[in-house]
This record gives C-alpha cells, structure tokens and sequence, in this order.
C-alpha cells in the first residue's frame, strides 16, 4: 500500500495535492494570458463580442479582462461607466480564484460607477479623492468584466470601452510563480510539488485553514524531493488521487440532481478548498453564487456519459423555464471534455440565452435538441450541435438568481436520450 511507502495516509496526500493543484490552475491561466500579444499588467483586453477562444466562455455579454499589479507605492485605478438597464459586473478575483469583490450596482449602491482605486494590503499610497478604495488581498488580482449584450451588442461594446485601467505610480510587478507546462488531458503527478514553495509563497491564501494545508504540502514535497518515495508518490497521485478529483469535479462539487451538478458554494470558498480548486480546472474564475449559479451537466438522465454519438432532449414544461427563476438573464452552452471550449460547427451556434427566438411547444413548454444533426420533431432554432461522437459538457448560468434557485429548489431537467 502507497501508505506504507509514504508514511502519509493517502487522504493527506490528496488533500494537499488539490489544495496546491488550485494554485497552479490560476498560475497556469496568468502565464497563458500574459503570453497572448499585446497582453500586459494593467492593460484591459477588451474582447471581441462573440469570442469564445477561452475556458467555458459567456457569449451573452461583452468581455474586458485585466491582470492588475500594484505595489505598496503604487495604486492603478479603475473607471467604471454609468451603466443602465442591462447587467454588468467588474469582478475582481485573487491569485488563488477567490472573488474579492463585485464592483455593480448591487454591491456599491452608494457609488455605482465612477473610479476605483486599487491598492496592495500594506499600500502607503494615496488615491485620488472621490475614488473607491479597494484592498487586493496580494500584490496582483485578476479583474474580468461583463456587460450583458441584450438586443443592443454595440451599445454593449460601447460600455464595455468606457471602461478603462491606469496605474498610478509605476508599480514593481512579480512575476509569475514558477510552474511546469501541464494540460486537462494529464494533470502534473509528483511534480506539482517541486513548484510547491513558489506556489504557495507568491500570493497569499485568505482560506481560514491555509495555514494547516501549507504544512501538508510542504510534507509531501519532501516526499516528491526524496528519490525513494517519488515513485510511488507519482504513482498514489496519478492512478487515485487525480481519477478522484477528476468524479468529484463532476459529480460531488455541490448539489447534484437530475444529472445537474451546482455548486452553491462559489467565489468564496472558505475551508472547502477541493471545490475552489474544481471551480478554477471546470471554469476558471467562477464568480459567487449571489451574481450567478452554474449547472453543469455531464450526464443523461440515466446516467450515462453525454456524448455527440447520442441525440438528447432538454424539456421544460410550460412555467418551469430557467427565465422563470431569474432577475437577471439565463444561458445554456455546450463545451467539449476535458478542456471545456465551444465545439465548432456550421452553425457557429455555441448556445442559448434570454434572448434566442427559440420556439415553444402548443402547450408553452420547451424543448432543446443536443445532438450532432438536427432532428425533423425539433425546431431548427431549438438545436445545439453537439460534437459528433465526442463526449461533452452543457453549463446552465442563472445570472442574479432567484432564493429558490440559491437554496437548491430548482434543477432544470435531465438531459434525456433519445432514440
């Protein structure tokens, strides 16, 4: 048994793996955005409405994102435009995929737009008066913005301009933490923890068991740095540890019901570092569950695994619809397996929302075909190409859900197969 090779229990061993496997997914996503061409601190990308080259993308709003680096001298500071009648949010999230805060109407009624400085914990800076004081929890923070498109894409793009980033000061950046290349079809084994040290040093954890969980790490880091226990080590971590983290990602990550999981802890995650480290490898930079609650589904309601070999159909009856249980907007999009991206298809039809002219039934129900090919009972605008032969992944998201919905009272139905 690995136990007794190791002199650790294999839980210990798991949990310090996914406790520092969180760390790396956000590491591993500011080395790949930092490389794109043009791409730097401080600088927002604005992208291209209907992009969806990045992990489970929104396509129903308006993207601007932003890698945010201060020091104690230096403050950068955040415009935020007047925004109306349709949803926005700036989230600003830390290096270890918690949300620090929502910058909305919602959540700063008292200043709903206008300038918000950011500052380090220790900044000695001055910010400009009139401007909100936000406090990162480290030195760097992740900003990605949203305006929803509505029937109005452009006047979307024009708000989503009007956001615009500054430092003030020039601010020393860190780099990124050392970290090995690694991809969703083979998460890294024994060699994440080489990398443990920087990892964990390079941003500090707001987790109330930070502490407990570094001291584990560091344990079964000199295990990895011992020739006669990596081995088996790599072995623990690769045929049990990631295959049990890979299930609980898709089944045991929150409420699961009619094949629907749904986290109904996100953003901040508190002690419950497994399902902040599935959130940042099922899509990263999930916001809280006050903003938005996400329903993945990976199975039919039999249980099996959804594939494109397979056609499916989503019913809602007629008053159960997601628009039923929202005070904001809903979609549903459809993405391959492991690296959770949009399927290219002739439709260039990724997924739908509020606002599709989808069709409904004499008797005011709906039905949504997810299949490879279209099917003559289903209405053309009512199809979701799936990936023909390849297994695949459907996310629900209720932006500003109902209390029904945050208090698990509501699933939408099983994707159910059909002949």
């Amino acid at each position: 048994m690995a136990t007794k090779v190791l002199g650790l229990d294999d839980q210990t061993v798991a949990d310090a793996y996914v406790y520092l496997l969180g760390r790396a997914l956000v590491v591993r996503q500011e080395l790949s955005d930092i490389a794109e061409p043009g791409v730097d601190y401080n600088v927002i990308k604005y992208n291209p409405v209907g992009a969806a080259d990045f992990v489970n993308p929104n396509l129903d709003v308006a993207y601007l994102e932003a890698w945010i680096a201060v020091d104690d001298r230096a403050v950068v500071l955040l415009d935020v435009p007047k925004v109306e009648d349709r949803y926005y949010t700036a989230q600003i999230m830390n290096e270890w995929g918690e949300v620090i805060t929502n910058i909305n109407e919602r959540c700063y009624p008292l200043n709903q737009h206008g300038t918000f400085a950011f500052v380090s914990p220790d900044s000695a800076a001055e910010i400009p008066e009139g401007a909100t004081r936000v406090v990162l929890h480290s030195c760097k923070a992740k900003m990605l913005a949203r305006v929803e498109l509505r029937a109005d894409p452009q006047g979307a793009v024009t708000l989503q301009r009007a956001f615009q980033l500054r430092s003030v000061g020039d601010p020393e950046i860190q780099l990124p933490a050392p970290l090995r290349s690694f991809d969703n079809h083979r998460l890294l084994g024994a060699e994440l923890f080489d990398d443990a040290e920087g990892l964990l040093t390079s941003a500090l954890d707001v987790s109330p068991i930070a502490a407990q969980m570094q001291a584990k790490v560091r344990a079964v880091a000199r295990l990895a740095a011992d020739a006669t226990s990596r081995a088996a080590l790599d072995d623990l971590i690769r045929t049990k540890v990631v295959p049990e983290f890979l299930t609980f990602v898709v089944t045991r990550a929150g409420k699961y019901e009619n094949s629907w999981l749904a986290p109904l802890l996100l953003g901040n995650y508190g002690s419950d570092y497994w399902v902040r480290t599935a959130a940042c490898l099922l899509g990263i930079w999930a916001n809280t569950t006050q903003e938005v609650i996400y329903f993945v589904g990976t199975r039919d309601a039999d249980g099996e695994i959804l594939n494109g070999a397979n056609s499916y159909i989503l019913e809602f009856p007629a008053g159960t619809g997601p628009e039923t249980v929202v005070d904001g907007y809903w979609s549903v999009i459809l993405v391959d397996v492991p690296n959770y991206r949009v399927v290219p298809n002739s439709l260039d039809r990724f997924n739908f929302n509020s606002y599709s002219p989808l069709e409904r039934d004499s008797d005011g129900s709906l039905r949504i075909l997810v299949a490879a090919e279209p099917r003559d009972e289903i209405p053309e605008p009512n199809w979701l190409p799936s990936p023909s032969g390849k297994t695949f992944s459907l996310t629900l998201r209720l932006y500003l859900p109902q209390q029904v919905v945050a208090d698990g009272h509501w699933f939408p139905p099983a994707p159910r197969r059909t002949a």
